[in-house]
């Protein structure tokens, strides 16, 4: 067991010191360049109206892609964003949430407006055909994947889960994972105004 103790030790050593050089060699994000997420999109609104991105110029956006038929991690996510918006008093009249559907299949425009209402704030939801999604998808770099399921004949959407604080060009300032608390939300956006 004696022997074992340095053996650990060094390894961890190695561990920590292999990591300080990989951190010191890593491309800082302000090394790396302007970050490519975001870009042109044309679809259709909860009120059928046809939209561009353009539309959504002059505030900042929190883009969120998801689909209504989501157990879990949508509703989640959503909740969190609408909740942030509370939060932000009278400055959320400066940003507009949206919600992107992966699943423009089932996510018709009667079905968006239905789903957002239950939230309680005004979120965008966009729905296009699959053609203009996939552009959406495409330009946010957002992984989305119809998955079949086996015990009926329905599917489900894997899709990551990122909201996508834009700034009032359109143009990507930062992102928040699952989960994020509002307050965190709130705080980045606050900062960005």
């Amino acid at each position: 067991m004696k022997k074992l103790i340095p053996l650990v030790a060094a390894l961890v050593i190695g561990v920590i010191a292999a990591y300080a050089m990989w951190e010191m060699s890593a491309p800082k994000m302000e090394e790396m360049g302007e970050v490519t997420i975001g870009g042109p999109f044309a679809l259709v609104n909860q009120d059928g109206k046809p939209v561009t991105d353009a539309d959504y110029k002059g505030k900042l956006a929190l883009v969120y892609f998801g689909f209504t038929y989501c157990p879990d991690i949508c509703p989640t996510d959503l909740t969190n964003i609408a909740y942030a918006m509370v939060q932000l008093g009278d400055d959320a009249a400066k940003v507009t949430p949206i919600f992107i559907t992966v699943d423009p299949e089932r996510d018709t425009v009667k079905q968006l407006k239905n789903y957002l209402a239950n939230f309680k704030q005004p979120i965008v939801g966009l729905t296009g055909d699959q053609k203009a999604i996939d552009g959406a998808v495409k330009a946010y770099k957002v992984y989305a994947q119809k998955v079949p399921r086996k015990d009926v004949n329905d599917y489900t959407m894997d899709h990551s889960a990122y909201m996508y604080l834009m700034d009032k060009n359109g143009k990507y300032l930062t992102h928040f994972v699952h989960g994020t608390p509002p307050a965190q939300i709130v705080s980045e956006i606050r900062r960005r105004l």
